[in-house]
């Protein structure tokens, strides 16, 4: 079951880097918070791992909106 999850999240970590090395330039600069979602992501699967980062990041794509202030938003 460990090995599933490692082979999961870094699948999930190179679908997010290919985000942003091959669709993220070609859109406009978006994202209100600091680190971008996407970097969020990354770091928040990377400290978490699948399940808990995975959740984070949804959460945290929840909050990226137009009504919300954004800001500096490390992963905690």
């Amino acid at each position: 079951m460990l090995k599933v999850k490692v082979l999961i999240n870094k699948l999930l970590i190179m679908l997010i880097k290919g985000y942003q090395n091959y669709l993220s330039p070609f859109l406009a600069p978006s994202c209100r918070f600091v680190p971008t979602c996407s970097s969020y992501a990354i770091e928040a699967l990377k400290k978490y791992g699948v399940l808990k980062g995975l959740r984070l990041a949804v959460l945290r794509l929840c909050k990226c909106h137009p009504f919300h202030p954004g800001g500096v938003d490390p992963v905690r």
